[in-house]
Parts: structure tokens; C-alpha cells; sequence
């Protein structure tokens, strides 16, 4: 019999005929010369004749004490038939076909524990597998996570490398009004490409609460242009785009109900800095 798939080979049953003996001389052989071969299928080995140790040692019974008394007398009366012919041997009783139900009931055992020893086997497996494949997922995601991580930090960078170099970016200081004197931010203005980037880095402003965020605006000839809102968090890094614009004379920051509003709460107004010409 050939056998190229090792699973395939263990899962046929053939082993656990190997370890009852009930294999002919060319498939024993070929199964030892498999365990030889491949490692699984020797643990395999070990573990089945393991369970059928452990079975036989629990299912062993002692004799009882009414057949070893017939078996002895069974040899004393053939001893005492060549001295004294006329003695009388007492036959022994015939066992009762229950002799013959318990051995197959023994058998059927016998088996069925065996099968449960292999499911136990397969299930320990199956969980262990299970598992890893779990512990793997969780370092994947981990990993991607950070991998997502980087790459916004890797983005980020390269998007403030880019403003500072460029010649065409305005940088203005919004310095804190009396609603918060020690605050200040730093806005980056392109009036070439419409662009307004906001230094999320250089926030120095009272972190505002979920109920609320903080609105930048541009004044355009005398009136306030709404620029988009932020969030301002001890950990807040990067810049980030706000609105396109391309002409403003000043940037003012007010903090407003949260998603903004269409006209500035001038009594909110933390920063404000005007554009140097």
C-alpha cells in the first residue's frame, strides 16, 4: 500500500491495527518502516499504544478464587489417575456461553476507549492550533497597527519638510488674547496654491472638552472666513490642512460648540495674529 500523504496515513486507521497485531507481515512492515521515516507517525504510535496500556490497566481483572480451585483440582485428578486408577475425578462444570458475551462486551469496550483516547488527542490538537492561529491574529493586528502608525508619522514629516522648505509658505504667530494670555499656535499660508496649514505641534492652548472645539478663521477684507475647526490635546502632533484660501489679511482661533459655527463667538477668541506684508 502507498501512502504519500502523512495525515492521511495516520488517519486511515492502520496504526492502531499495527498495535493490535492485526496487520499482516508486509503492512507491519510497512508501517515501521514508515515510523522510521516520519516522526508524527511514530508519536502517533507511542500515543495509541499508550492508551491501550492505560485501558488494559484498568480494566485487568484478578481470577477468582472458584477457578483457580477447579484448575487445581483439574491437575490432581490427572495426577491421581496413573497412581490409583479408581479414584474418581470430578468433572469440572461447563462454562456457560456468558464467558464468550464478556470478552465481546470486553472487546466493544476496548475500542470505544480507544476512540475516545483519539478524539482526545485530535481535540488538545485542534484547541492547541486554535490558539496560535489566535495568537497570531492578535500580533498581526499589532503589527498592522503600528505599521498604520508609522506611516502617518512617516506622512506627517514629510508634509512638514515640504511647508518648511517651500518659499511660497507665510508663517504667522496667532499670539493668546486675554481669554488666554499664554496661548499661541503657528498657521502656514500659501496664497499661490490656496493652501492654510495648521502646526498642531507648536498648540499651546487649554484642551477643549468633547463638547466643544476650536475654529480657525482668516479675515478677508474685513470680514471672517471659516477655515475649519481642530482638537487640542497634550499629545497633538503634525499638521494638518484646513480650508483652502487665498487672500487674508489676519487668522483668529475661537473656541466653538463642537462641528463649528457659521459666524465667531468674538467673547471665545483665544489667538489672533495678523500677516505681515
Amino acid at each position: 500500500m502507498k501512502v504519500d500523504n502523512i495525515k492521511e496515513f495516520i488517519e486511515s486507521g492502520i496504526l492502531e491495527l499495527y498495535v493490535m497485531g492485526d496487520l499482516s507481515p508486509d503492512e507491519s512492515q510497512e508501517v515501521e518502516l514508515m515510523a522510521e521515516k516520519h516522526p508524527a507517525i511514530k508519536q502517533e504510535l507511542l500515543e495509541i499504544e499508550t492508551a491501550m496500556e492505560v485501558y488494559a490497566n484498568a480494566t485487568a481483572v484478578a481470577p477468582k478464587d472458584s477457578l483457580r480451585d477447579k484448575i487445581i483440582n483439574s491437575v490432581n485428578a490427572v495426577e491421581t489417575s496413573h497412581v490409583a486408577p479408581e479414584t474418581k475425578v470430578v468433572s469440572l462444570r461447563r462454562e456457560s456461553n456468558n464467558g464468550f458475551y464478556k470478552i465481546a462486551f470486553a472487546a466493544s469496550v476496548a475500542i470505544l476507549l480507544i476512540s475516545w483516547a483519539a478524539l482526545f488527542l485530535v481535540y488538545n490538537k485542534l484547541q492547541n492550533s486554535q490558539e496560535q492561529i489566535a495568537s497570531l491574529q492578535g500580533s498581526n493586528r499589532q503589527f498592522a497597527n503600528r505599521v498604520n502608525y508609522f506611516n502617518k508619522q512617516l506622512e506627517s514629516s514629510k508634509t512638514e519638510i515640504s511647508v518648511l522648505r517651500s518659499p511660497d509658505f507665510k508663517f504667522v504667530k496667532l499670539q493668546g488674547t486675554k481669554n488666554a494670555p499664554d496661548a499661541s499656535i503657528l498657521v502656514a499660508f500659501n496664497p499661490k496654491q490656496k493652501e492654510v496649514m495648521l502646526d498642531l505641534a507648536s498648540v499651546k492652548m487649554p484642551e477643549n472638552d468633547k463638547q466643544h472645539q476650536y475654529q480657525l478663521w482668516a479675515l478677508v477684507d474685513g470680514k471672517p472666513v471659516d477655515l475649519g475647526v481642530f482638537d487640542a490635546s497634550a499629545d497633538t502632533t503634525g499638521m494638518i490642512r484646513m480650508k483652502e484660501l487665498s487672500n487674508a489679511q489676519a487668522f483668529a482661533v475661537t473656541l466653538e460648540p463642537r462641528g463649528g459655527s457659521a459666524n465667531p463667538t468674538m467673547e471665545q477668541m483665544m489667538v489672533m495674529g495678523a500677516i505681515s506684508i
